[in-house]
């Protein structure tokens, strides 16, 4: 198990795309091999050729970035083993249609006679193989982590279930320490091992290597002395807060503590990551708006044909340092949406959403045009996603720091976004924001790549529009 923008991610996910890339090499040099079977000079001549590395790159990545976009490197997934063989046959059919249209644009790139075809029999039945192999090499090697939670509480049993959810980590929770002196007690299925004053030989008998303190209030009652002395013997000792966030991805509201955010790793800001940011944004923007142009042109036509009323909708939304500005949109919605009962989130199946608005929002082209918010400053391209006026007023009285979303821009896509669905109430809002201070504590261009590649997939699928 690692740690990747602060969030744990298995190591083993790494091992397969390193494993798998490997692979993808072996089988075109195979085929290669198999195409010259009968002339090993020409095969050799084949391989030698400064194209061939090149060609061979551009299968790896392509056929890589089809793995990740079906979920193959999600190992929290738990897919089946059937579905996980048709998975990676559509993965590769995909590539295979996307290579296809590659070489007919780039034809220099193309693995011609047959080396194509007779590689990617290889790779399907490589990948597959290797994959079952390796399922059974992880389970027998990999070490695995004994975890024992410190608390009893609602605390402790939200963290039971974010362990038990994550069977791709290699944790193993013996059980909890705290509360009653019955061994038979049991929470969320785990037993109760004992009580705090036992806690460090309870450790020592189950091998324990990471404690994690689950303790809703520990004034007076954290047994200090114990998990200095387990500490000092190599036992990873965590809070609460902590290990939920690199669980989840989030943070936990309902487990931070103010003086969690002064005292936690992250919340860097530096004036160069600033300006690279805003250079990459300008740039992003700038080529987003050339390439889409065409798109929004006939986006612009249908929603003018399809209903009366503006073809760009603008809406005040809040940005950086609680500044408003207009956020412009694809009109969605009929003219007279919130005429009636004014401003309001919208629901799943909204009548108010046009026929051509529903596709719009599905496929995300209705806010193409905030690339022109980006170019001028007021959004970026990765950031939280900006409310309405009257929507922060309520929420900033109900959500506790929901108004520290505000010390950056705010994004045209965010992790946030690519984690939950849209948001509709106060509750999605509340947990929206976990998403959002996440982002913030782990904030830095390598985090928004990851966060553009998951929002690619997400349009893609056409997943959290409403």
């Amino acid at each position: 198990m690692i740690r990747v923008f602060n969030q744990y991610v298995s190591g083993k996910s790494f091992l397969l795309m390193a494993v798998e890339a490997l692979l993808i090499v072996v089988s075109l040099i195979s085929a290669v091999r198999l195409r010259f079977w009968n002339n090993p000079a020409e095969a050799l001549s084949y391989l030698s050729i400064p194209d061939f590395a090149v060609q061979t790159t551009v299968v790896v990545f392509v056929c890589l970035a089809c793995f990740y976009y079906n979920d193959l490197y999600d190992l929290s997934a738990g897919y089946s083993a059937v579905e996980r063989v048709l998975r990676v046959e559509q993965s590769l059919g995909a590539a295979s249609l996307l290579l296809g249209l590659l070489y007919f644009m780039v034809p220099g790139l193309l693995l011609g006679r047959g080396v194509f075809i007779i590689g990617m029999v290889l790779v399907t039945a490589l990948v597959i193989l290797s994959r079952k192999l390796l399922d059974k090499a992880w389970q027998l090697s990999a070490p695995m982590q004994r975890v024992m939670i410190l608390g009893t509480g609602q605390l402790a049993m939200e963290l039971a279930r974010e362990l038990t959810r994550r069977g791709d980590l290699s944790m193993k929770l013996e059980g909890f320490v705290g509360g009653s002196q019955d061994k038979s007690e049991k929470i969320f299925g785990f037993p109760v091992l004992g009580p705090t004053s036992e806690m460090e030989a309870i450790a020592k008998e189950r091998a324990v290597s990471r404690i994690i303190v689950a303790m809703e209030d520990c004034r007076g009652t954290l047994p200090t002395r114990e998990l200095v002395t387990l500490r000092v013997q190599g036992v990873r000792v965590e809070d609460a807060a902590s290990a939920l966030s690199g669980l989840t991805g989030r943070v936990s509201l309902r487990a931070v503590k103010p003086s969690w955010f002064v005292f936690s790793d992250g919340f860097h800001r530096s004036k160069w990551i600033d300006l690279l940011k805003r250079a990459l944004d300008l740039a992003a923007g700038a080529i987003g708006l050339a390439v889409s142009m065409p798109i929004m042109i006939v986006v612009a036509l249908v929603v003018r044909l399809e209903s009366k009323g503006p073809i760009i909708f603008r809406q005040t939304r809040v940005g950086r340092m609680g500044k408003c500005f207009e956020v412009l949109k694809f009109r969605s919605m009929s003219d007279d949406a919130e005429k009636t009962n004014g401003a309001q989130w919208a629901s799943e199946n909204d009548p108010r959403v046009t026929r051509i608005g529903r596709f719009l929002r599905k496929y995300r082209l209705d806010e193409l045009p905030q690339f022109v918010n980006v170019i001028r400053g007021e959004m970026s391209f990765v950031g939280p996603r900006p409310e309405r006026p009257c929507f922060v007023e309520e929420l900033r009285k109900t959500i506790p720091y929901y108004d520290e979303r505000h010390s950056v821009r705010p994004g045209i896509t965010g992790w946030a976004q690519v984690q939950y669905n849209y948001g509709a109430s106060v509750e999605d809002a509340f947990n929206k924001l976990e998403y959002d201070l996440f982002y913030l504590q782990n904030m830095s261009i390598t985090f928004d790549l990851a966060i553009i590649f998951q929002t690619i997939r997400i349009v893609i699928g056409g997943h959290g529009g409403r």
